[in-house]
């Protein structure tokens, strides 16, 4: 089963970020009323200061508009950190030193938890990849060109509250 795809295996939490031993849940499935699944979203901060935009694949949800994260479903087994460094690494090519954790915040209409974490990398900027399916460009931008894109443009909003606050 590829990552992604209808029957991805999840591992259940209650809201609490708390680990339900046993408990899988699968991709495309209803989920039961106050079970969750782990979501990992990644800030990619390059050392000179400028932001990392991946566009979303024009056959995606919001194909076409640009993400200031990268991101996914941990698989059964994962911890938030290799979560993390595993979406990181297929959408973008980014092999991260470290991460910081920003946040956490529980979608409940969606049953997701949301790890939020900062990269802060010094990758040669022309090594980023794309990857199919997830993925058609990428541009490395400047904090006020980040807070300059217009909504419409820039999926993730929720992320710039970081950005604003200086921690990402």
């Amino acid at each position: 089963m590829q990552k992604g795809q209808i029957g991805e295996a999840w591992d259940a939490y209650d809201g609490n970020f708390d680990l339900i031993p046993g408990v899988t849940l699968i991709r495309g499935q209803t989920m039961p009323e106050g079970l969750y699944h782990l979501v990992c979203c990644t800030i990619v901060r390059h050392r000179d200061g400028e932001y990392l935009l991946m566009r979303r694949d024009g056959q995606k949800t919001f194909g076409g508009m640009w993400e200031a994260t990268a991101g996914g479903s941990a698989l059964r087994g994962e911890t938030p950190l290799e979560c993390a460094a595993r979406e990181l690494r297929e959408e973008t090519g980014i092999v991260p030193d470290s991460f910081t954790e920003l946040g956490r915040d529980r979608d409940d209409a969606h049953h997701a938890l949301f790890v939020e974490y900062l990269c802060l990398t010094d990758q040669d900027k022309d090594s980023v990849v794309v990857q199919p399916g997830e993925t058609t460009a990428w541009r490395w931008v400047s904090r006020s060109e980040l807070f300059d894109m217009p909504r419409g443009e820039l999926l993730s909003q929720h992320m710039l509250m970081y950005v604003r606050q200086g921690k990402a």
